[in-house]
């Protein structure tokens, strides 16, 4: 493995990154202007029911999880930097024909608008993965996926903060009409990018039956790959809990002396966004630690668990958004790591099936944990602080099972790439 490059290094010497990161921020800081509104809407037409909050959580993950294994066959087929354009241009035309018809008077309209804008991202985040390594070489490949994740936590702290203080004091429709404007912005950068993608000349014609082939020999291919398949779900083991942390972070908005709710879920998201920013970037010696490498990921997880549990045990106040910004800065550490060992690992040509892969098992998992501590509050079969303790023994669990399990793996394969 070379020398990794510079934070500053990396955004001054490669033109293409800098401006891919820049349109992420554009669209991810708007994104979070309308992932509150929604929140918000969902509770405004239910009397703030646990079980429908949690469903626009639900209606997002389960939706990246239909469409992302075939938006990362998309991405081996097709000019990614065409889909991460198409993606950000079709989610600008759905959200201004809703503002237009005024489209968001009920719960199910909530949820088809959550549904239609994550497809649109279903198909941009596969394509962007599968992108970073086009545009990025091997010594680059860790900080900007650092970066990335650096950036998308910023965009969602300070997304979640404006776009919580905008919704108080303007109103949800003038956050929704912002939002717009992020995507066409981000859609005009990512015309400056060169294409991109993989070497198509001996494709076969996209048929259904091709389609579908090429998918199922990603997921083969996934299968008979022991680096990749040991990796591929790591994200998923955080999400078994994460899920619903992000959805109590919203209940506890509620509650918190922050504002009203929108801004008590800025609040609370920005110290997760934040958080999610500083693990990878502050982490990076640990990452690049050959020896602490093979055990990173469950100790992340099992970390992130750790403090959650603390998160239940406190007054909701500074100490609270303290134990939140370290657990996220863990998931992003894990999120950061696993994302450049499965990169490193896959050839260009199975780039983007890896990644709607990988972002199926995150997002399957989020939605199932978001969905079962919403049915688990509306049903009071355990109180607040009961289930976010819950949340955190499940990620303790596994992030130990991965390091027993895993890691010896991880550890013979790294003895034999750097023998002594």
């Amino acid at each position: 493995m070379g020398q990794h490059v510079g934070y500053l290094q990396l955004l001054r010497e490669n033109r293409n990154f800098r401006r891919l990161f820049l349109a992420n921020e554009i669209s991810f800081i708007g994104d979070w202007f309308t992932v509150i509104a929604l929140f918000i809407l969902a509770g405004q037409a239910t009397d703030n029911s646990p079980l429908a909050i949690a469903g626009v959580m639900a209606s997002r993950s389960f939706s990246l999880a239909l469409v992302t294994p075939f938006s990362g066959m998309l991405a081996d087929r097709y000019s990614r930097r065409g889909l991460m354009i198409v993606a950000n241009v079709l989610s600008f035309l759905v959200l201004v024909a809703v503002l237009w018809w005024g489209l968001l008077e009920s719960l199910p309209s909530v949820y088809a608008l959550a549904v239609v804008i994550v497809a649109a991202r279903a198909m941009h985040d596969p394509a962007e993965y599968a992108y970073l390594p086009n545009i990025c070489n091997d010594d680059e490949l860790l900080t900007a996926n650092a970066l990335l994740s650096g950036g998308w936590s910023v965009a969602l702290g300070l997304g979640a903060a404006i776009g919580g203080f905008t919704i108080s004091i303007y109103g949800i429709e003038t956050a929704l009409w912002f939002d717009t404007l992020t995507f066409l912005a981000a859609a005009l950068i990512l015309y400056s990018l060169p294409s991109g993608g993989p070497d198509i000349s001996e494709r076969e014609a996209g048929t259904p039956r091709v389609v579908l082939g090429e998918m199922v020999a990603g997921w083969k291919h996934i299968l008979a790959t022991p680096p990749i398949r040991r990796v591929v779900f790591a994200k998923g083991l955080w999400a078994s809990g994460g899920g619903a942390q992000v959805f109590l972070l919203i209940i506890i908005s509620m509650e918190v002396g922050f504002g009203d709710v929108a801004a008590g879920i800025g609040v609370l998201f920005m110290a997760r966004g934040f958080g999610s920013g500083f693990g990878p970037i502050a982490g990076r010696p640990l990452m690049e630690n050959m020896t602490l490498r093979p055990y990173l990921l469950g100790i992340a997880i099992a970390v992130c668990g750790a403090l959650y549990i603390g998160v239940s045990m406190v007054a909701w106040g500074a100490a609270m958004l303290a134990l939140v910004f370290f657990s996220h800065a863990a998931s992003g550490l894990n999120w950061v790591l696993s994302t450049t060992l499965l990169q490193e690992r896959t050839t260009d040509e199975w780039r983007g099936r890896v990644a709607g892969t990988d972002h199926f098992g995150i997002t399957l998992m989020m939605g199932l944990s978001a969905a079962s501590g919403g049915w688990i509050l509306e049903n009071e079969l355990m109180g607040m602080r009961e289930l976010i303790a819950l949340t955190g023994l499940v990620q303790i669990i596994l992030g130990l099972g991965w390091i027993v399990l895993i890691s010896g793996e991880e550890k013979r394969m790294l003895e034999i790439q750097t023998p002594i």
